[in-house]
């Protein structure tokens, strides 16, 4: 609310001298004969005050001495008393600390003073006190008045702070109490308390039933889901135990279980027998633990049951929704610790998966079903393959825009990624399904696709997802008119006509065009025989939502989740799939959606993975050399993609060699020469009727040192090389290229260029700087000569000419 912001700032700027005139002011009222309305307001004052700010306030240790005393007066009204505990929480964790919960009857005292021992900084001899305190009030009869659903949510913060402050036989205490609570609570709706108006009336009118959520009379025992007007206090505590029933069991609810031996029965005779036993005997006989299984099941089932029912509130289905997701989790729960009741969870889950799986609100109600036959399926020799392929096919086609959803299915997806991958192949298969997630809600996931994408890459998908991931953005675009075209009337979606080319991407939907193309870009499982190369046209149609915020966020996470596909690939890629990836990644590179800063950045990742890539498999510059010919000749190349250009020329001259693939011969060092020299020439050459074009200075170095490097290995090439170099003086100082380039790319290119050719005046030098022997190619010292290549040239440089860059014109 805007007005509840206004006093906010005069609290923070409370200094600490008008903050103590203020606290003597209260202990004043709070040690006068009265605590009425003045105090309540100056308390309220004070609690915002020392709220306000991150770092704590400092009261008096007499003034929070007091506050705890009238914390614990019996005279004090309440609202004084939550008001002091509220105060002193803030002031946590307390020096001046007195409190104790030893000797409290009072159960509402008793949960104020609680909430301030722990918030003392989870101190374990503290929590355990109040455990222990807690344990004790629940299990004697409380006097008249006193009621147990004040004391459960501080017993439900001591088991998240420290559940081992309690022993097993309070443990069991409190299980037999919460059985009870759970299955026995009154169906009878409570009294209303009179209010003491003019209009009370004073005769007390006999409560109803409570009813279901459609209205019906309930005739079975109460749950979170019954419906009244009021509810008695064991109706509380029923939805108070509920509510930490599953904390509970995750804590406790596994002691003491024994393991089966070897002798025992299977699986299926336990289930028959506790069957028997359970409805032969009456439930008070069994331990408490495994009771309060029982009497949690039986709840669970009821849960589901009233989840059947249609709401007359929307309220209500919004609870039924969230109560059967909590009842299936609690199910699994129960069954992974006692297994008897696996099989009659089984059954009864199958046929809830069965009711709700047509309808897109219970969706996310399918992921804690999923978990529970991901988790028991093998024991109950159950057939889950549908369960799972509904949920990885439907639900992300239909739902990839409810961002609650997206993160709990990527979250189940993550945490199960291991399990899937052993016991179903659905998993993998409908990655292209999973990324419509990621490509609709990018910034909130990409830290869990992260996680995600090494169990989705193996040698068999690897090539699909390097497609997928590049056409991300696209993907978005795609999804967005999708979403678009299903919002349109049932009369505007109809197909358009062929004949005549659709004027917008709504239309291009429909269009039979281009609709096989949005299909295989929106599918939902896996299509490696497909060629994407289908999907030129569309990049280009969807090119109108390019500065679409949602399609920029998503290009932007896009090289990051490169950098992780090929370090994951790298891991497991034989030669095969690495020279599959390195064509892929020259021909995607002219098939990019138009985003140039999303370009500039797929680049410079695929770059600098092309030199991993031919690290890890050198051979593939001679198994691939058509291909890297084709690139490596394309002048545009230089121009657009100059950072994969010049690291493609670079890896012709570091691994183009014997030293790396005996299959390398003196053919094909000339033919790439020819191309590489061409290529130079073309960039380099003066043209006095065009204007002169603008190269990377860096493509012109690496062209000079890797046309050095061939010339060093096939050494008849030596004086086209010199001799090309002797010319760049002459380039440099035209006045066409000087009006272009700056001073200090110029003379880069020149020292480089007398470097390279003073090394070439020592082939034997130069052969073995540039051409290792087989025997040290990969030994640490040749590689510290060519990581020190620079520094191996100026040497010679400096060895044939004492004044460097004096270089005959």
């Amino acid at each position: 609310r805007p007005g509840s912001r206004r006093p906010l700032p005069p609290a923070r700027e409370i200094q600490e001298e008008e903050l103590r005139r203020f606290a003597s002011r209260v202990a004043a009222l709070l040690q006068g004969p009265e605590l009425g309305p003045e105090a309540v307001d100056c308390l309220q004052r004070l609690h915002l005050t020392v709220a306000a700010t991150k770092y704590p306030r400092k009261l008096d240790g007499k003034f929070v001495e007091l506050l705890q005393t009238v914390l614990c007066s019996s005279k004090c009204p309440e609202q004084i008393q939550v008001l002091c505990a509220a105060i002193l929480r803030e002031m946590s964790p307390c020096n001046d600390l007195i409190l104790s919960c030893d000797e409290i009857q009072d159960t509402k005292l008793l949960s104020l003073v609680s909430s301030v021992l722990l918030a003392q900084g989870n101190k374990k001899a503290e929590v355990s006190a109040v455990g222990q305190r807690i344990v004790k009030v629940l299990e004697r009869r409380l006097p008249e008045g006193q009621s147990a659903q004040y004391l459960l949510p501080v017993l439900s913060n001591v088991i998240s702070l420290s559940p081992e402050s309690l022993t097993e036989e309070q443990t069991n205490v409190v299980s037999r109490k919460m059985a009870d609570w759970l299955r026995y609570a009154s169906i009878q709706q409570g009294v209303a308390q009179p209010s003491g108006g003019f209009f009370s009336n004073p005769r007390t009118r006999q409560p109803g039933p409570v009813t279901e959520v459609d209205g019906a009379i309930a005739t079975d025992f109460f749950t979170v889901l019954s419906v009244g007007q009021y509810y008695t206090q064991d109706q509380w505590l029923n939805v108070q135990a509920f509510s930490m029933l599953r904390n509970w069991l995750l804590c406790y609810g596994g002691k003491g279980l024994k393991t089966p031996s070897s002798d025992d029965k299977s699986g299926m005779d336990r289930s028959v027998m506790s069957v028997v036993c359970t409805t032969s005997t009456s439930s008070r006989l069994l331990p408490p633990k495994e009771r309060l299984r029982e009497k949690a099941f039986e709840y669970c089932q009821r849960l589901i049951e009233q989840s059947n029912r249609r709401p007359l509130k929307k309220d209500d289905g919004d609870l039924q929704k969230a109560c059967l997701i909590e009842a299936v989790t609690i199910m699994d729960i129960i069954c992974k610790q006692d297994s008897s009741y696996m099989y009659r969870a089984a059954s009864f889950l199958k046929i809830l998966h069965g009711r709700i799986c047509g309808d897109a609100t219970y969706a996310r109600a399918l992921l804690p079903i999923a978990q529970f036959f991901l988790n028991h399926s093998k024991m109950a020799a159950v057939d889950s393959d549908a369960i799972y392929k509904h949920l990885f096919t439907d639900i992300p086609a239909q739902l990839f825009h409810n961002p609650s959803l997206a993160f709990e299915f990527v979250q189940f997806c993550k945490d199960n990624s291991q399990l899937f991958t052993e016991t179903s192949s659905i998993f993998r298969q409908s990655f292209p399904n999973l990324f419509k997630f990621l490509a609709w809600n990018s910034p909130p996931l990409i830290s869990e696709f992260v996680d995600l994408l090494p169990f989705l890459l193996d040698a068999g998908t690897a090539i699909e997802i390097f497609h997928l991931l590049l056409d991300l953005p696209c993907l978005t675009a795609a999804l967005d008119i999708q979403l678009r075209s299903t919002a349109l009337p049932t009369s505007e979606r109809a197909a358009s006509d062929p004949a005549v080319k659709p004027a917008t991407c709504l239309e291009a939907f429909r269009h039979p065009l281009y609709k096989s193309m949005f299909q295989y870009l929106l599918r939902t499982k896996s299509a490696p025989e497909d060629a994407p190369e289908r999907l030129i046209p569309l990049r280009q149609l969807l090119g109108s939502l390019a500065s679409s915020p949602r399609v920029v966020q998503c290009a932007e996470t896009v090289p990051v989740l490169l950098e992780l596909f090929f370090r994951v690939v790298a891991e497991f890629a034989d030669g095969p799939l690495i020279n599959q990836l390195v064509v892929l990644l020259l021909q995607r590179s002219d098939q990019l959606y138009e985003i140039p800063a999303f370009k500039d950045d797929v680049y410079r990742v695929l770059s600098s993975q092309l030199v991993m890539l031919c690290k890890l498999h050198p051979a593939l510059i001679v198994e691939l050399s058509k291909e890297i010919l084709e690139f490596s000749g394309t002048v545009s190349n230089i121009q657009n993609k100059e950072a994969i250009f010049t690291h493609v020329v670079w890896a012709i001259g570091e691994y183009m060699s014997v030293s790396y693939d005996k299959r390398c011969t003196v053919e094909q060092i000339n033919r790439f020469f020819e191309t590489l020299e061409a290529m130079l020439f073309e960039i380099t050459q003066l043209r006095p009727l065009a204007s002169t074009s603008s190269y990377a200075p860096r493509a012109i170095s690496v062209l000079m040192a890797t046309l050095t490097k061939l010339a060093a290995r096939s050494q008849d090439l030596i004086p086209r090389v010199s001799m090309f170099l002797s010319k760049m003086r002459t380039f440099v100082q035209s006045p066409a290229v000087t009006s272009v380039y700056c001073e200090e790319d110029l003379e880069e290119i020149l020292i480089r260029a007398t470097e390279l050719m003073n090394l070439l005046k020592m082939p034997s030098v130069a052969q073995f700087v540039f051409t290792p022997p087989v025997d040290v190619a990969s030994t640490r010292f040749q590689r510290e000569v060519n990581d020190s290549l620079p520094f191996a040239l100026r040497i010679v440089t400096h060895l044939l000419e004492p004044a460097p860059g004096c270089m005959p014109g």
